[in-house]
């Protein structure tokens, strides 16, 4: 139960409650960043998705890898699904919002590569027909949901899942995770793929 709705203490008590959970879940996370370190190495990418909030938080991932995270190095092979905006409005006129996301899965996703879905509720239609689209693809389904069990947490590989029911406290403990997995991907490239650029001012 939500603590103290609308008050700056009841939303702290409920981050917390969702921080402890994504801490037991921290050897998921370090597994990921070095699987996903070692796909993006080998010319593999990351596709990512969600809706409103999560899709912001999408970004904010695929944004880190493009460009840097905290260390110097080569940039990433990381698309947010939800930001290809005549895309997404052309396949949702065409062929409704439900195919929004599994459509681009189709057609930009390889064997390999990853597709990291975000979502608080674990239900949302379009990133479910995204995530059988891309094992169908051969592709790796990783979720970051609200609690499980939920539709989206049995349709992805694996889930990171965070228990807390304030969708609040879901966002902001998976954008921890989103800055935890892009620390871990830096620190477990390969060296070559780390070193050391000119640094960059703006």
């Amino acid at each position: 139960m939500m603590a103290k709705f609308g008050t700056l203490s009841g939303h702290l008590d409920d981050l917390r409650e969702g921080l402890r959970s994504l801490e037991a879940q921290g050897d998921l996370v370090e597994r990921w960043g070095q699987q996903l370190a070692g796909v993006l190495a080998d010319g593999g990418r990351l596709l990512a998705a969600g809706n409103g909030g999560s899709a912001a938080e999408a970004q904010h991932l695929t944004a880190e890898l493009v460009g840097r995270f905290e260390m110097e190095r080569r940039p990433l092979a990381a698309l947010a699904l939800h930001a290809e905006t005549s895309s997404l409005t052309a396949i949702g006129n065409d062929y409704g919002f439900a195919e929004a996301f599994a459509r681009q899965v189709e057609a930009h996703g390889r064997p390999g590569d990853v597709l990291m879905l975000l979502s608080t509720s674990g239900r949302s239609t379009n990133l479910l027909t995204a995530a059988e689209r891309a094992r169908r693809c051969g592709l790796r389904v990783w979720a970051m949901t609200g609690p499980a069990p939920n539709p989206l947490a049995d349709a992805a590989d694996e889930v990171l899942a965070v228990q807390s029911e304030a969708s609040t406290a879901v966002q902001e403990a998976q954008l921890v995770a989103v800055h935890a997995l892009c620390a871990t991907v830096e620190r477990c490239l390969p060296s070559d793929a780390r070193s050391k650029t000119e640094e960059v001012t703006v």
